[in-house]
């Protein structure tokens, strides 16, 4: 089967680049002297996984440690052979029972708290834990203060339970995405690393140990000066790559390695539209590019040529309904270009959302339109 006979709208993954994006970041993990602990709830699947940890093992050579959104991405991923897991969502008592039976079966799975309330459910649970406490280091969505006496609180609690641990101290800079420029980016880095070590080290004067410190995001990881005190980074994005990430600068276009393919099922040339078949469903109606001003707005997805996967005269999506989405046509010789029937890539705003939508990668190498495998993934929750 070729790129031109899939059925539409369908997601495609380019393996060459997502190989490229993660030995990039591998060997960036590598500079900076910390773990690579990826964030697989971009991907959400295994062999994305697989090339993401390629080279990176614990201590005892097992496969590289994930990161993952949902325990249903730590369910799937321990059954495809990864242990070591970060389950980096603040996890509330309902779900304990069902962290801990995945850790009977044999995962380090580490699970997230900012709250005094769920240390003490913990500590109360029957089953095992391993806990990491949340840092928040700016983004004011979730965690504690690196300086508060609700972090020791936590930690005091978890080192009294006769079956959970400390694991160790995380942060997101999820905020990082509102940087522009290099400088932004190293600032809200250091900022985040600084506040996860601080934390690290005020556990640890109160006698308590704290071996993992980890922090992450993509902008962060690329741009922080260094990570001394840092044990790993969790970035996600770059493994498949998107518009907002495209138009910050922590890659480029060309390294968006997963689309979406559409089909022109319409043309209105009174209007100067035409319709796709991909709308808010299939693409998701992020609008993450908008925040980066009139050059860097790219609608609801940049249109691309099939076959290579270049912009096609800088054509966006204007418009989404649940299964149409707009696009408007500067010039009426592009009808033509673009007849009905006619199928092209649509490039992720935020590929996270995108792809999210779908259930498999239909999976091409490039320069070739063949495709070469499917690959599933594992949405919910």
């Amino acid at each position: 089967m070729k790129l031109s006979d899939l059925q539409t709208p369908c997601l495609i993954l380019d393996k060459s680049r997502v190989e490229r994006n993660c030995a990039r970041m591998s060997a960036r993990a590598a500079t900076l002297g910390v773990a690579l602990r990826p964030h697989m709830k971009t991907g959400k699947s295994a062999e994305i996984a697989k090339i993401a940890t390629a080279g990176q093992t614990d201590q005892t050579g097992k496969t590289g440690g994930v990161t993952v959104s949902t325990l249903a991405e730590a369910e799937y991923l321990f059954e495809h052979g990864f242990a070591d897991i970060l389950y980096a969502v603040s996890i509330p008592p309902s779900k304990l029972d069902r962290a801990a039976a995945l850790t009977a079966r044999g995962a380090d799975l580490k699970i997230l708290i900012d709250s005094v309330e769920v240390a003490e459910a913990i500590a109360a649970h029957p089953g095992t834990h391993a806990v990491m406490i949340e840092v928040d280091c700016g983004e004011h969505r979730t965690g504690v203060d690196h300086d508060n006496d609700r972090l020791i609180a936590i930690a005091r609690i978890l080192d009294n339970s006769p079956r959970a641990r400390l694991a160790g101290v995380m942060t997101h800079a999820g905020h990082s995405y509102r940087g522009r420029t290099p400088e932004d980016m190293q600032a809200v880095a250091s900022v985040e690393r600084d506040a996860a070590v601080a934390a690290a080290e005020l556990i640890r004067a109160d006698g308590i140990a704290c071996p993992i410190v980890s922090v992450g995001s993509t902008p962060t990881a690329l741009y922080a000066d260094h990570l001394d005190g840092v044990t790993e980074m969790r970035p996600g994005v770059y493994t498949l790559g998107d518009l907002f990430q495209a138009g910050i600068g922590s890659h480029g276009i060309d390294d968006i390695a997963s689309s979406v393919v559409a089909s022109v099922i319409s043309h209105n040339k009174a209007r100067g539209t035409l319709i796709l078949d991909a709308g808010g469903i299939a693409l998701s109606k992020d609008r993450s590019t908008e925040a980066l001003g009139k050059d860097g707005d790219k609608g609801f997805g940049l249109l691309a040529d099939l076959e290579t996967g270049r912009p096609l005269h800088g054509l966006t999506i204007r418009g989404t309904h649940q299964e149409h989405g707009e696009v408007h046509l500067p010039d009426p010789a592009l009808f033509e270009t673009l007849p009905i029937g006619a199928r092209v890539r649509v490039l992720p705003n935020h590929v996270c959302m995108t792809v999210a939508a779908h259930e498999i990668y239909e999976v091409f190498e490039e320069g070739s339109d063949e495709i070469i495998a499917r690959w599933d993934r594992r949405n919910g929750w």
